[in-house]
């Protein structure tokens, strides 16, 4: 028998057994999963609660023995009146529905938003479709394609209200009136309907190739100075963290990978135990954003933080991952986690960040500038903050404003005779 039919067949044996699960017993794994996977006591407590008092005196009062989604929609509206639900009777419809997940899935996922349907109707709307399922066949990525749809929506809302049916009647005014009211994400807007237009000539349907009307619209590249900070600065941001309860201890072990070795808010995040060679103090991992492996120091301090997070502030995991979320669930942390915790505890210390970013990166930069102010060769550099090329390390040059006054010529003195010149006209 194939494997993967045998582990179906087994897959669906295991979801019928839960389905004839009594109501008692499916409370019980669910319990279960909750010390699992380390949620905390009084929330373990608040469920039974609502179970016991709620759900149990219902399904025995209507002679139910087993829990299902029928079930669950019935209790609902016998519990819930109809009008505004308070909190409490809030939590009585997230026990139940929570039940309903784990039998259904055997997890419980945190509450999330759903993403927006983004449909696109009407003639028009039917060519926008058929351009985005052109470029799912080219294998672009789907947060490419996720772009192409919002920003086509949002093109299609405009024609929808200027009451333009066919692409026909688009004219080169709608487009340019339609980007002129852009404030959000222009350059990217740009880039689809330019793109979209330019599929539309290529495959015959316009006879006018209108993505020329948008061909002067480029970014503009502007320079900028990385924000960095001394390293009294730093050692400020790192002491103001208060390290007496996990998440502390966990924050702290985070500021250091970022200050002391420079990691970026990725590489954090994705920190595994098997990462860290503690015999020879050093740090082995794969960058998140290039790919590149790099080896850098465990230094004493950033080691003793990451031993005093992990006996004495992590939560139970059977994760890989050193990092874990700060409530229940514990899962590991994501990159937006870190980069925001980074970004909470800099402007809390005290510094002034004005003018100044203060997220994961600012301290990256701030590594870079004391590696120049203590005269590191630029190779170096590179190699410990894992540039793919030492082009990329240069750009921090333009922060080390003590080598560049050592480049600046003294102005010769201009003399007398310069301001005197056809009768002093620079005076007049």
């Amino acid at each position: 028998m194939n494997i993967a039919l045998f582990g179906n067949i087994a897959k669906t044996k295991c979801f019928k057994m839960k389905k004839k699960q009594s109501v008692e017993e499916l409370m019980k794994s669910c319990v279960r999963y909750f010390e699992q996977n380390s949620y905390s006591l009084p929330r373990i407590f608040q469920y039974k609660c609502m179970w016991k008092k709620h759900l149990i005196p219902f399904m025995v009062d209507k002679s139910i023995q087993h829990f299902n989604a029928s079930v669950r929609d019935e209790f609902i509206k016998s519990q819930i009146p109809a009008g505004i639900i308070t909190p409490y009777e809030r939590d009585i419809i997230r026990s139940v529905n929570v039940l309903i997940e784990f039998q259904e899935t055997g997890a419980i996922t945190l509450s999330h938003c759903k993403s927006l349907d983004r449909k696109l109707q009407g003639p028009v709307g039917l060519l926008m479709e058929k351009f985005i399922l052109h470029q799912e066949n080219l294998r672009h990525c789907k947060l490419t394609i996720k772009g192409y749809r919002l920003f086509l929506e949002r093109f299609l809302t405009y024609l929808n209200c200027k009451q333009i049916s066919n692409v026909n009647e688009i004219s080169e005014d709608h487009i340019i009136n339609f980007i002129s009211t852009q404030t959000n994400c222009r350059i990217s807007m740009v880039s689809t309907i330019r793109t979209w237009f330019r599929y539309l000539y290529e495959e015959h349907i316009l006879q006018h190739d209108l993505s020329t009307v948008l061909q002067h619209f480029h970014k503009i590249r502007r320079e900028k100075l990385p924000s960095v900070y001394t390293a009294n600065e730093v050692s400020q941001i790192e002491s103001s963290i208060e390290r007496s309860n996990p998440t502390g201890k966990r924050n702290y072990a985070m500021i250091l990978l970022s200050t002391r070795l420079g990691l970026r808010a990725s590489d954090i995040a994705y920190l595994t135990f098997g990462n860290i060679d503690w015999e020879n103090s050093i740090i082995k991992l794969s960058q998140f954003k290039t790919g590149r492996e790099i080896e850098l120091p465990l230094l004493a301090d950033v080691g003793d933080a990451i031993i005093d997070y992990i006996k004495y502030g992590r939560r139970r995991s059977l994760s890989s991952r050193i990092f874990l979320k700060a409530c229940a669930p514990f899962t590991p942390v994501e990159n937006g986690s870190v980069a925001s915790a980074i970004g909470r505890i800099i402007p809390s210390s005290g510094v002034n960040t004005i003018g100044r970013r203060h997220g994961a990166h600012a301290m990256r930069h701030s590594l870079a500038s004391r590696f120049l102010e203590n005269q590191e060769p630029i190779p170096v550099i590179s190699e410990a903050l894992g540039h793919q090329s030492s082009d990329t390390t240069m750009s921090y040059i333009r922060i080390d404003i003590e080598s560049l006054r050592k480049c600046a010529l003294d102005t010769p003195p201009v003399p007398n005779e310069f301001y005197d010149q056809k009768g002093g006209i620079f005076y007049e």
